[in-house]
C-alpha cells in the first residue's frame, strides 16, 4: 500500500464516519452503528499512523514500505 492508497482509504473512512455522525444527529445510532463508528475511528488512527511512519522513513532515506499497521492498542494509546 503506497501513500496514495492510504490517503484514499482515509478519505473513504472519513466519508463513512461523516455519514454516520450526520445520521446520529437526526435519529441517533443503533448499537451496530455505534460499534461501526468506533471501528472507523480506530481504522482512521491506524491509517494516519501508517502514513506518518511512511513519511518518517522516507525523510530518513529509508524504505517507506517497511512501515507496518500498528495494533489498535498502540495507536489508541497515543491519545493518553
Amino acid at each position: 500500500m503506497d501513500d496514495h492508497d492510504i490517503i484514499e482509504r482515509i478519505d473513504n473512512l472519513v466519508d463513512e464516519e461523516k455519514n454516520l455522525r450526520q445520521q446520529a444527529e437526526g435519529q441517533g445510532l443503533a448499537d451496530d452503528d455505534i460499534a461501526r463508528l468506533q471501528r472507523l475511528e480506530v481504522a482512521l488512527d491506524q491509517c494516519w499512523d501508517l502514513l506518518r511512519q511512511r513519511r518518517g522513513l522516507r525523510d530518513r532515506g529509508e524504505n517507506p514500505d517497511q512501515a507496518e499497521v500498528r495494533d489498535p492498542g498502540t495507536v489508541e494509546g497515543y491519545r493518553q
